[in-house]
């Protein structure tokens, strides 16, 4: 099996946790998140002025800033080519989205993870770099109108693009996000950058119709029968054990909420905790969903773990694989694992929804 991503959106502990299963030890913060909103191209200090003197609100300092320059979804100030025909992708949200837009025949080069997991839809043998550690001085050469980078890259605390910058490439970032609207906010500006307004709002507008349609059928739900969910990133095993899941805060608890669900780890302190078995075991889900894909035979390996046998999950074979690009990735296909996710713990009530993004 291709070893892929972790998880784009995993904390310190996971990171470090899986590098100590490979004989490495690591420390990384958490991964950066943003709530900075997209921003139109400002006005020139002509304009500006102008408005002032009419009476208009008086202007700030992003207002009179040059013409065509942005905000990326870290905040920082970037000026987007007016033609992008070469793109470089560092995180395999991103290199999905861009494929989504049609737009793989512009993507130059991208990261190790998005090849693994792309690497058929992309042209043949293109550069692949290092997210943590890109090769900067290759990248320029390229010569791409347009970088595109994760929160992960930032991961250590470092910018791995300053040179890339330096040397006058437009580079984007666009921090890890933890909600589906700042997912969402991702996707336009992703749109934006690359000359797809239009196809991002329209996936946008299907993000949210999906959520609507689960939504309603989860109101149907009885309280007594909405079931608890435990969901794992990584299963235990006697080496490392630890179960690594999501709690309040993330997109993942979000959705398990939509679709009439209850997480487990809703109450944790972290996003991302790290629960010992025993704490598990006393949670007693109904449903265990994993998007583990390191673990063979995954879900045979659950249903057999020592001491989780009168769990309920375990006790009813509830226990379900989501697809691990879809769910740990912070991009459209969030409401592909999502359907997944709603399918798999209530059948009978979402029999009929359709995944917007099936076939993509």
């Amino acid at each position: 099996m291709k070893k892929k991503l972790l998880s784009v959106v995993m904390s310190a502990a996971i990171i470090a946790g899986v590098l100590a299963g490979c004989g490495e030890t690591a420390t990384a913060p958490a991964p950066v998140e943003s709530e900075v909103t997209t921003e139109a191209p400002a006005a020139d200090a002509t304009e500006a002025v102008e408005a002032v003197e009419s009476g208009a609100e008086e202007a700030t300092t992003e207002e009179v800033a040059a013409e065509g320059t942005v905000q990326d979804r870290a905040g920082n100030d970037i000026v987007i080519p007016e033609t992008v025909d070469s793109i470089i992708s560092m995180a395999p949200s991103i290199t999905r989205t861009l494929i989504d837009f049609g737009l793989a025949d512009k993507i130059v080069a991208c990261d190790t993870y998005s090849y693994g997991s792309y690497g058929s839809a992309l042209k043949e043998d293109i550069p692949q770099f290092d997210m943590m550690a890109p090769d900067q001085e290759a990248i320029v050469m390229l010569g791409a109108d347009l970088v595109l980078t994760s929160g992960m890259s930032a991961a250590h605390g470092n910018d791995v693009f300053e040179s890339v910058k330096e040397a006058g490439v437009c580079v984007a970032d666009i921090p890890s996000s933890a909600s589906i609207e700042d997912i969402k906010k991702d996707i336009l500006f992703i749109g934006q950058c690359v000359g797809k307004d239009s196809e991002a709002e329209t996936v946008c507008k299907n993000m949210d119709e999906a959520i609507a349609t689960i939504s309603d059928l989860a109101a149907q739900i009885p309280e007594e029968e909405r079931k608890t969910v435990l969901f794992e990133l990584y299963t235990p095993s006697a080496e490392n054990p630890v179960i690594y899941t999501a709690g309040n805060g993330t997109y993942i608890n979000e959705m398990l909420e939509i679709i009439g669900a209850k997480n487990v780890a809703a109450e944790e302190t972290d996003q991302w905790p790290a629960l010992n078995e025993e704490a598990a075991v006393l949670m007693n889900p109904d449903v265990i969903l994993t998007a583990d894909m390191y673990t063979p035979d995954v879900i045979n390996t659950i249903l057999t773990m020592e001491g989780w046998e009168n769990v309920n999950a375990i006790v009813n074979k509830e226990v379900y694989e989501i697809d691990s690009d879809s769910v740990n990735q912070p991009n459209e296909h969030v409401i592909s694992a999502m359907v997944a996710m709603a399918k798999a713990i209530y059948p009978d009530v979402f029999a009929a929804v359709e995944d917007p993004f099936d076939g993509e």
